[in-house]
């Protein structure tokens, strides 16, 4: 079942009247691509994140939300193993904020933006005249890195499905600090051929559906096999918090046995890299539990749109 935020986004889709040769990516994917003639294009994506549901300024400092926001959308460059250009930034302040605080957003921003040499080139600052919550929004713009952008489509059967890192416990501080894997992503894209990719933002439950549904095929994930974080770990349910946790922004892909072969083979990087099942033709993704059954993956990640927690 499509969360209410996957209902509108394909509902949207099935409005766009885009031309392909314009625009070879569109409505679905982490990025949209823009052609822009003679075989050269740009890649965009923009992420808006809230007080209150992305961050929590009781916990957070304001250079930790800078930092946060630069990172969120560069890993949607990672998720597509593209090379982050530059970034523009837009916030809306609420009305205590003034000169000192918008230094500390950027000082969090440049962090992120020195780190990927994706230098902030421009923006927009607004400003409540209550004391509203506080917005800020990142726009991204990357360009092609060792291959076509990879899509969240290409998934084939019997890909193995592999995610970097460790997952679950973002709202226990991680969400704060993520490293987006934008070095990474270029580096297995160099050695292998990856079939589908996207970062992990609302969770495993939700996220894999969406390659799944993207790629007409179902899936098959092993509880035993899934990377748990400490954080996860401290929690009362581990499994439902590495499936449901949301905002991890680790790479979720999936490619051939003989490509994952040779990735695991050669991959010499610090990251961890987990193999946690396989692509199926039943156009259910499912997963074997550590006593053997077979089960339907619910899907109970976080929904924009629904009745999910924020952070």
């Amino acid at each position: 079942m499509n969360s209410a935020e996957d209902k509108i986004t394909n509902w949207f889709a099935r409005q766009s009247k885009l031309d392909n040769r314009k625009f070879p990516i569109g409505i679905g994917d982490d990025m949209a691509m823009i052609g822009l003639g003679s075989d050269k294009s740009i890649l965009v994506t923009t992420d808006m994140l809230l007080e209150g549901v992305h961050f929590d300024l009781s916990k957070a400092t304001l250079e930790q939300v800078g930092y946060k926001a630069m990172a969120v959308s560069l890993s949607d460059c990672a998720a597509m193993a593209t090379k982050p250009i530059g970034a523009v930034a837009a916030v809306a302040l609420p009305k205590r904020f003034g000169q000192k605080e918008l230094k500390q957003i950027h000082n969090g921003i440049n962090i992120a933006a020195e780190k990927y040499n994706c230098p902030l080139i421009g923006g927009d600052i607004t400003s409540w005249k209550t004391d509203a919550g506080f917005a800020i929004n990142i726009t991204m713009f990357s360009s092609q890195g060792n291959c076509r952008p990879v899509k969240r489509s290409g998934a084939q059967v019997e890909d193995v499905i592999c995610v970097t890192g460790f997952l679950g416990g973002s709202d226990l501080g991680k969400h704060l600090e993520f490293t987006p894997r934008v070095f990474e992503a270029l580096e297995i894209t160099s050695m292998v051929r990856v079939n589908s990719m996207m970062d992990l933002s609302d969770g495993l439950s939700s996220d894999l559906p969406r390659i799944c549904t993207q790629s007409k095929v179902g899936a098959l994930i092993e509880e035993d096999r899934l990377p748990v974080s400490a954080q996860a770990m401290s929690k009362n349910d581990p499994l439902g918090a590495v499936l449901n946790d949301g905002e991890d922004f680790e790479l979720l892909f999936t490619l051939s046995k003989e490509d994952s072969e040779k990735l695991f083979e050669n991959w010499e990087g610090d990251l961890i890299i987990t193999p946690i099942g396989e692509i199926t033709s039943t156009g259910i993704v499912e997963m074997k539990t550590a006593c053997g059954l077979i089960v339907t993956l619910k899907q109970k990640g976080y929904d924009h749109l629904g009745s999910g927690n924020g952070v």
